[in-house]
């Protein structure tokens, strides 16, 4: 799997690539009428744990394939938007609730993390050490998952689309507002908080390129690395929080809402639960992404635009690959960034061919 993908990923943008996709599938429906797969995906149900440390190492291996950042960096953002798409994941695929504004709660742990990791345009002048900004950014976006989540909580379908729909966008008007001049001066406004040093965690710094075992490792693969580890706890946290009896009132929750409620389920307490951990899981992955862009402004966090993330593509994400399943997020999240990275030369009928994957 490593091989083909890195095969794809070095193959030239444009038409190459294209006969690379066009491969693929007609490859896949092979592999499928011979049985490979069928009997692929018996072995992996059955050693589940011994496919997805397989899966990782192979995952892990990838930036000691490339000799530049180009294709590095894309898979540090792909790792990103893949954990915050496996928290959108717990609330719209495991409970059952549509919420437009999640790109929100990215935010609040990138701003939390930009606002006490040492940048100099930081109005409070915090530096903190890496673990200290990943718990802050967390935690930030757990207490608005609660916050927001509280009052919202008890519509349903559309009524609580909209309303989530209306807290991103206030998220992001609140940010340009936080100026000195509209609001207290916290954000900088339009110009955001630039700078954000690179993280250092025992002594290693993850803006210098490394030598790990006389390979070379640039810049980004470090940022990779990391997203691997954090990318991995959350698929953790997302298998253990399914399979336990709160996923399964989850998911019962989702597929009745009212003959849950009659077997003794706490809908409102539990539909909060989901919220809250798929906030601090975004918040989470908010705190690496501000480091990996060295910047977090207002524009990042929109609810539509031509780069994710945003949160129109982190529900495309999670619909395209699957909801509810583990490696949906992974694989939806894969999808949309590496085919536009890829395919330069058709940006004007990009919503196009993203709307024919949508209903493929």
């Amino acid at each position: 799997g490593l091989a083909a993908f890195t095969y794809g990923i070095d193959t030239d943008d444009g038409p190459p690539f294209v006969g690379y996709l066009l491969f693929m599938v007609l490859a896949v429906p092979a592999l499928h009428r011979s049985g490979l797969l069928a009997r692929l995906t018996e072995l992996t149900h059955r050693h589940r744990g011994v496919a997805l440390g397989a899966a990782f190492a192979a995952a892990a291996g990838f930036p000691f394939t490339q000799d530049t950042d180009q294709y590095t960096i894309i898979g540090a953002n792909i790792l990103i938007f893949a954990t915050v798409a496996l928290g959108l994941n717990v609330v719209v695929g495991l409970a059952g609730l549509l919420d437009l504004g999640y790109v929100a709660f990215l935010g609040v742990g990138a701003y939390a993390a930009a606002l006490v990791s040492g940048s100099p345009e930081s109005t409070l002048g915090l530096h903190f050490p890496f673990w200290a900004a990943l718990l802050t950014g967390a935690a930030a976006s757990l207490v608005f998952g609660v916050l927001i989540g509280a009052p919202t909580l008890r519509l349903r379908g559309d009524y609580l689309a909209i309303v989530t729909l209306g807290f991103g966008e206030i998220f992001r008007i609140a940010m340009l507002n936080l100026n000195g001049t509209t609001g207290p001066d916290i954000t900088n406004g339009a110009m955001g908080i630039p700078n954000i040093p690179n993280l250092e965690i025992f002594g290693f710094n993850f803006g210098e390129p490394h030598h790990i075992l006389g390979i070379p490792l640039a810049t980004y693969g470090n940022y990779y690395l990391l997203m691997i580890f954090v990318t991995a706890f959350v698929v953790l946290v997302f298998r253990r929080a399914a399979d336990s009896r709160i996923g399964r009132a989850w998911i019962a929750i989702r597929e009745d809402e009212t003959a849950a409620i009659a077997m003794g389920i706490n809908s409102f307490r539990l539909r909060l639960l989901a919220f809250a951990l798929g906030a601090a899981l975004a918040g989470l992955a908010g705190t690496i992404h501000a480091h990996v862009v060295t910047t977090a402004t207002p524009e990042q966090f929109q609810f539509a635009g031509p780069q994710p993330p945003n949160s129109a593509f982190l529900l495309a994400a999670v619909i395209l690959g699957g909801m509810g399943t583990l490696s949906g997020p992974l694989v939806g999240a894969a999808l949309l960034f590496l085919i536009p990275a890829k395919l330069d030369f058709l940006q004007d009928y990009q919503l196009l061919l993203f709307g024919i994957a949508l209903v493929l």
